[in-house]
């Protein structure tokens, strides 16, 4: 009996690699569909804020953020199949293969926005992928269109979502998972949504929650990185309640930049610089791999000295 419904459960057949175009076209492309939604949803909050002359848009900062958005888009989809090609031989490596259910969606979501938050927090504490990442904080506007700020390079963090496949989900509902996840971020976006009710604000990611997370203040710096569920945060001490209003934008501010590429690959240029100019192993290693915070003091520490000098 036991043999049996672990059996139905994780005896999944293996996928065959004849099949994986088919799969891809059958997974749903969630976020091309909802493009529409979203922007309307946009120039609904454009068109408030222009009305109340609240000024939470700057031009070329949300035409900016929407380049983005659409390259990342683009990239998402013609790198899709090769995705779809890692997860379906990293899924059938495995014995315990779980058929195509939706019920899996539930515990999928759970442990995928997890690995979400140390994703996340990694991005946050070592320079390498805090490149793949900056894009999304650089804006000095907090509006939807930041939700459209996705680096064209995060993909090298598929890595840490490793073990949502070693746990034998199938591919399109970690796939579908993703895109929801995802979707989910756009609207916590927004100055417009205040606090809700406290039972939400201390289970979700709210845009009260995510507002903090895009504060450039001292104690605002590095906290609630959880996308869905913030109880991650409070479990793993991480969280920040919204006090005063945040003041938006990286540490060291860019303006309001229009160019994609220069938003998406401006970190990566000055890591190179800088270690270029590092003198020893050590140090070079340090501008790659060490954490931003420390950085951006080890190089405010060297400008003050160069001014005194």
């Amino acid at each position: 009996m036991i043999n049996s419904c672990l059996l139905s459960l994780f005896g999944a057949p293996k996928i065959l690699y004849s099949e994986i175009t088919h799969l891809e076209h059958t997974s749903p492309n969630i976020i091309v569909y909802a493009i529409p939604v979203m922007a309307f949803l946009t120039f609904l909050e454009i068109g408030v804020s222009w009305y109340q002359n609240k000024k939470l848009y700057k031009t070329k900062e949300s035409v900016g953020s929407t380049l983005v958005g659409l390259g990342n888009v683009l990239i998402n989809v013609l790198i899709k199949v090769g995705l779809f090609y890692l997860f379906v031989w990293v899924y059938n490596l495995l014995p315990w293969r779980m058929s195509l259910s939706w019920w899996t969606f539930i515990p999928c979501y759970f442990l995928f926005d997890f690995c979400s938050y140390w994703s996340h927090r990694i991005s946050h504490q070592q320079r390498f992928l805090w490149s793949t990442h900056v894009v999304h904080h650089s804006a000095e506007s907090y509006n939807l269109t930041v939700s459209f700020r996705l680096s064209w390079i995060q993909n090298i963090k598929t890595i840490f979502f490793l073990p949502v496949a070693l746990c034998g989900f199938h591919p399109i509902v970690i796939f579908v998972v993703s895109q929801v996840s995802v979707m989910f971020q756009f609207w916590v976006h927004t100055e417009y949504i205040k606090k809700l009710p406290r039972w939400v604000e201390y289970v979700f990611a709210t845009p009260s929650n995510h507002r903090v997370h895009h504060g450039s203040q001292e104690k605002y710096l590095d906290k609630n990185y959880a996308a869905t569920f913030i109880f991650w945060d409070r479990i793993f001490g991480t969280f920040q309640l919204e006090e005063e209003r945040p003041i938006y934008g990286l540490t060291t501010k860019i303006g309001n930049r229009l160019n994609p590429i220069f938003l998406n690959f401006h970190e990566i240029k000055d890591m190179f610089q800088d270690v270029k100019t590092a003198k020893g192993f050590k140090k070079k290693w340090f501008y790659i791999f060490g954490s931003p915070t420390a950085i951006y003091n080890e190089k405010l520490k060297k400008t003050k000295k160069q001014v005194i000098t």
